[in-house]
């Protein structure tokens, strides 16, 4: 007896610069995956163009329906967002925060993985176990869009702008619950909390409040509660006492770039845009940008978006072949072969191509 393969309907967005190099870089590995899963599982894709030269055609960075074009796919896989003929706030905006907004991905998963091959700034990372995760709230907070534009008729240096952090208990909770599930998945069952309510008295202040309140149920998780300040120093001094760690939309951004950098290279970092309630499509993207000044030469580094691609196969219930996309990132790092940014020669060709002869050893 045969049994039919579950195919995903994936819609990719390469959108600006590397991101159409790393897109098409996971697309060969995850198919080359499907392709070796004994009929699993398959890849339906359909490829949009929305991005910087689409605003440039069109003055839009995404279709006018494009939201209910995307809503129906199993998961959305995003490449890089930017261009410097475009404002970044325009791109950003425009195309990104739209999906995760509209799609309610509050939880952005973001992985600090220290690989072999992979040379950190760290001199601790070369004797200690590191591995931890960055929870980001990833749909309030200071990346809530609220404030404005204002008083320009006063004149020339009149001008006021106002922005606002939003900060709601249903947002804290939610994104906190999530922290502390994936906690009781590790071997070290703690979740960090980041703060800064010493300055910011009212939505850091709630964020805590929230976060003692959830703790409360999670009796089996260590906790602690860190001003982001002193937690951007304990990612330097003291990364073995982290495994997950929970914070607010920029705190988290900022804090998981740092992670991010402490393992080698912002090209290694994964990422995942979660609607955990499964109501939208979750998006699945690596972490950094579009990178003009290397975009189109072969020398962007696709191993962020392969594990990108590992933690959509996650959330689509495949931890086995995840773990082979884990496996095959690893080989390669550890054989050496490696991109520009992690102090390699390799090309993008190069390593996608021993990421797919990675799967078959």
């Amino acid at each position: 007896m045969t049994t039919t393969p579950r195919t995903f309907r994936i819609a990719a967005i390469p959108a600006d610069g590397v991101g159409k190099e790393v897109v098409a870089a996971g697309r060969a590995v995850l198919d080359a995956l499907a392709a070796d899963s004994h009929g699993a599982f398959a890849f339906d894709w359909q490829e949009f163009p929305w991005g910087c030269e689409f605003y440039e055609r069109t003055g839009k960075m995404i279709d006018d329906d494009g939201l209910e074009q995307l809503k129906d796919f199993d998961a959305i896989y995003f490449g890089a967002v930017g261009w410097p003929t475009v404002p970044d706030h325009v791109s950003l905006w425009g195309l990104r925060l739209k999906i995760c907004q509209s799609f309610d991905q509050w939880a952005n998963v973001r992985p600090v993985h220290f690989l072999p091959g992979v040379q950190s700034p760290l001199r601790k990372a070369d004797d200690t176990e590191l591995d931890w995760v960055v929870v980001r709230e990833n749909s309030e907070g200071e990346y809530a869009g609220l404030g404005g534009r204002n008083l320009s008729g006063r004149g020339p240096g009149g001008e006021v702008a106002v922005q606002s952090a939003l900060f709601t208990e249903v947002g804290c909770e939610r994104v906190m619950r999530f922290a502390f599930d994936l906690a009781r998945t590790r071997a070290h069952r703690k979740v960090s909390s980041v703060t800064k309510s010493n300055a910011q008295q009212y939505g850091m202040v709630l964020w805590d409040d929230v976060f003692k309140r959830v703790a409360l149920d999670y009796p089996d998780v260590e906790t602690e509660s860190v001003l982001v300040d002193a937690m951007s120093a304990k990612f330097v001094l003291k990364p073995e006492e982290l495994s997950v760690v929970v914070a607010s939309n920029l705190n988290a951004d900022i804090l998981s770039d740092l992670g991010s950098a402490l393992a080698g290279s912002l090209g290694l970092a994964a990422s995942a845009n979660l609607n955990p309630e499964r109501r939208f499509p979750s998006m699945f993207e690596p972490v950094h940008g579009s990178a003009p000044d290397i975009a189109g030469q072969g020398l962007a580094n696709p191993i962020g978006a392969v594990g990108s691609a590992a933690l959509m196969l996650d959330h689509f219930g495949l931890p086995d072949h995840a773990a082979r996309l884990h496996k095959a990132i690893e080989a390669t790092t550890g054989a050496g072969i490696l991109t520009r940014d992690v102090g390699g020669t390799a090309s993008t060709e190069e390593v996608t191509k021993a990421l797919i002869d990675a799967l078959n050893t």
